[in-house]
């Protein structure tokens, strides 16, 4: 049996990244012409004229407090120009739209009707789920996709699913042990909390494999996971585009999926940063039911250099690594790290910088760090005054050596005591 889902994961880089373009173009063009959004967000924008991720990179992104004003204003629209969507799906209830669902804002999410509609397959396929499994799924089933996303991709496998969903431990494990799943999907501390109460009650579990996701799982929990006979694999999903990146044998980052074009941007930018150097994963997904395009997560992560050894060749992340939305209240005024790149912009001679904010409660200090290759009184008084004008905030100025700031995706550090 094949250890890939299909074909495509073994594609030569230069054939994927060909499809991908195209498919890119394709989807540019029907979002302008099916989405009132993409419409107005890339009115100027040719589609013909993308044709590598250079091109890509000089398109909007959208961030998803973006998307929430947005649905929040076509909500308070009547008749026809009410749309809970903002203007973002393509979809249309009863025709095509299966599900509706609500994330933290609200944010609403439509669904549409093909099976494994999320991609989630391929993420549960490298972690070895297969046909004639029972799934154990603890995500919830009320109001969020989540569950759903794991469900569609385990029963396009073949799988049998037991919808747990969240809570009611004794109730969980009851069915458990009546019906002896092998496999769990879930958040990996709920799985450790059924492992816990199991050994208490001396229950032994019949779970073996996990698809864990939700949450931060560290090489820690997964080597506990292991210890107790379960070999737990994480995934990297969203309510917005599902499935964006898996785990395989090797353990050796996430492997992206095919259904998506991944980028990390330096925070509050647009702007592509070097393969290993920490920033925000912007992606844009193939769904023509719902084309994001250049959709900011505001989750932070690197890319790998190389190939995963399992022998899929797209591109591999780091996984989550923090939130880029580092928006911070300065001497009451909020400074975000748009402002630190417009700064940086003023400034080619610059290379990276971060504001680092010290002191104590009401007594806030910054200091703006600044990669540069040489260092003047002139720069350091140039880049005080630029800091000053975006920000309208006062800084010292510390020009420090190129590679001297960390690797972070930090572009502004609150370093203040709070005592």
């Amino acid at each position: 049996m094949s250890p890939f889902l299909d074909s495509l994961e073994t594609r030569s880089p230069q054939t994927r990244e060909q499809a991908l373009m195209a498919a890119l173009r394709e989807q540019i063009a029907h979002a302008q012409q099916s989405t009132g959004a993409y419409a107005s967000i890339l009115n100027d924008v040719q589609p013909n004229q993308v044709q590598s991720r250079a091109d890509l990179a000089r398109l909007p992104v959208t961030r998803k407090y973006e998307l929430l004003e947005r649905q929040q204003a076509a909500r308070s629209f009547t008749g026809a120009a009410r749309d809970p969507f903002g203007g973002f799906a393509a979809l249309v209830r009863g025709k095509g739209m299966g599900r509706v669902f609500s994330s933290p804002g609200p944010i609403y999410e439509p669904e549409g009707r093909r099976a494994d509609y999320w991609r989630a397959a391929r993420a549960l396929y490298a972690a070895g789920f297969r046909e004639g499994d029972l799934v154990h799924n603890a995500f919830s089933y009320h109001m969020t996709p989540g569950a759903f996303i794991l469900e569609s991709g385990a029963m396009a496998i073949g799988c049998t699913v037991f919808p747990a969903g969240v809570g009611q431990t004794e109730q969980q494990l009851q069915a458990i042990a009546d019906l002896q799943p092998n496999a769990y999907v879930g958040t990996p501390s709920f799985l450790r909390i059924l492992v816990e109460k199991a050994a208490e009650a001396g229950q032994t579990l019949s779970i073996t494999k996990a698809m864990v996701s939700g949450e931060a799982c560290p090489p820690s929990l997964t080597a506990w996971f292991a210890e107790k006979g379960i070999a737990a694999y994480q995934c990297f999903a969203t309510a917005d585009l599902g499935l964006i990146a898996y785990e395989t044998e090797a353990r050796q980052g996430l492997v992206v999926d095919e259904g998506v074009i991944v980028e990390v941007v330096r925070p509050g930018t647009g702007d592509p940063v070097a393969d290993g150097e920490v920033g925000e994963l912007v992606v844009t997904t193939l769904n023509p039911d719902y084309p994001l395009i250049r959709f900011g997560t505001g989750d932070m992560t690197a890319v790998l250099a190389g190939a995963c050894p399992t022998g899929r060749t797209n591109q591999r992340i780091k996984g989550w690594m923090g939130r880029a939305d580092q928006t911070t209240k300065i001497k009451g005024m909020f400074v975000h790290p748009g402002q630190i790149a417009e700064v940086l912009k003023r400034h080619p001679e610059a290379n990276k910088a971060r504001l680092v904010v010290s002191g104590e409660m009401a007594n806030d200090h910054m200091t703006f760090k600044v990669e540069a290759t040489t260092s003047s009184d002139a720069l350091i008084k140039a880049l005080g005054e630029s800091l000053r004008e975006v920000t309208k905030l006062r800084g010292d100025v510390e020009v420090v050596a190129v590679g001297s700031l960390p690797n972070d995706g930090k572009v502004i550090e609150d370093a203040r005591s709070y005592k």
